[in-house]
């Protein structure tokens, strides 16, 4: 059996993620997977886990932060997109198609209208939320709102993200040799991990600026490339270990004792699956709120950027009983990518 999977993004950050661990969880099944990017992405993530790709358009709409104005734009380059896709299913001739968020999810879905064959969608913006169910059958992520609804419409059904087999299993050991790199931090110290995804974005580089101002009783860890050099600017590097892009996060979620992310994503699972209680900073991309607390009940506390230092004490008075919440989250977040291609081939027999 062979599928085609289209993805939307550039291939480097958690839209890719949730490509390759699908994949990965529809190999393990037998399934052969072919992979469609836009024409301009760089690909480095699939690149870096040996999976080549085609190039087609996937014209994106912004995703979370579409406007009306960027979805007509999109829309505009969707009539060459669905076609380009549909010339490709046909020519590889696969059994199922399977798009992956966004522009991804809604191009593969009308493209494989247009050849004939099943799709199955990967959503969680409002965009492909809306398009996808009315072609295919949809698997919702827990950052759209539509996931906690206590009834889902037709052709939805809610899915944890599918993760990679290794997360969950970091070495605290090589996290923390790392770590030992970096002159400023203490063994003594409890460490408190920072990071908005693979990109650093403003709102977390001006949290871990507050938190070092306000206690010199944690290692604060900030990972990510900023998405402006300036947001750097300001950061005490006598207070604040700054990796960068790293490719021991698994090993360093494992280490951490803390983890404050956004609050959206696949790295919220990974930390979970790692048993780390976590502290999300809201609105940090694009002005957004998931409430994801209320998606991972017990293991999550919320926070405001300006209250990242109050929220961090609060998460550490209650540590017993987030932790204790993290296992529960673990076990369904690690089983997802398995539970995920099994539904999709059940619902192709």
């Amino acid at each position: 059996m062979k599928a085609l999977l289209v993805v939307t993004g550039r291939g480097l950050g958690g839209d890719a993620a949730i490509a390759i661990n699908t994949i990965k969880a529809l190999e393990k099944k037998g399934v052969q997977c072919e992979i469609a990017l836009d024409e301009s992405a760089p690909g480095t993530l699939f690149e870096k886990n040996g999976y080549s790709w085609h190039k087609i358009s996937i014209p994106q709409a912004g995703g979370h932060a579409a406007t009306k104005l960027s979805a007509a734009k999109g829309a505009l380059k969707l009539l060459t997109a669905t076609f380009k896709a549909r010339s490709l299913i046909k020519k590889l001739n696969v059994d199922f198609v399977v798009g992956v968020l966004g522009g991804g999810a809604i191009v593969g879905s009308l493209g494989s209208k247009f050849a004939g064959k099943p799709a199955f969608s990967l959503i969680s913006t409002p965009l492909d939320t809306k398009v996808c169910p009315k072609f295919n059958k949809c698997f919702l992520f827990p950052e759209n709102d539509t996931y906690r609804l206590e009834s889902l419409p037709k052709n939805m059904e809610r899915s944890f993200y599918p993760l990679s087999d290794n997360v969950g299993h970091g070495d605290v050991n090589k996290a923390l040799l790392k770590l030992k790199e970096f002159p400023i931090f203490d063994e003594n110290k409890k460490t408190i991990l920072f990071s908005s995804g693979s990109s650093l974005f403003e709102g977390m580089a001006d949290g871990i600026k507050l938190a070092s101002k306000c206690s010199d009783k944690y290692n604060l860890v900030l990972v990510g490339l900023p998405l402006k050099d300036e947001y750097l600017d300001g950061m005490d590097d006598k207070k604040i270990i700054y990796a960068g892009y790293i490719d021991w996060l698994n090993d360093l979620f494992k280490f951490a004792d803390l983890a404050v992310l956004t609050d959206d994503g696949i790295s919220i699972e990974e930390s979970l699956t790692s048993n780390t209680p976590i502290v999300t900073l809201t609105r940090i991309k694009w002005g957004r709120y998931q409430n994801m607390a209320g998606v991972y009940k017990g293991a999550i506390i919320e926070s405001e950027v300006s209250d990242v230092c109050k929220s961090i004490e609060e998460a550490f008075d209650n540590m017993d009983s987030l932790r204790e919440n993290t296992y529960k989250y673990a076990k369904l977040c690690s089983e997802a990518g398995d539970e995920l291609a099994s539904k999709i081939l059940k619902e192709l027999e």
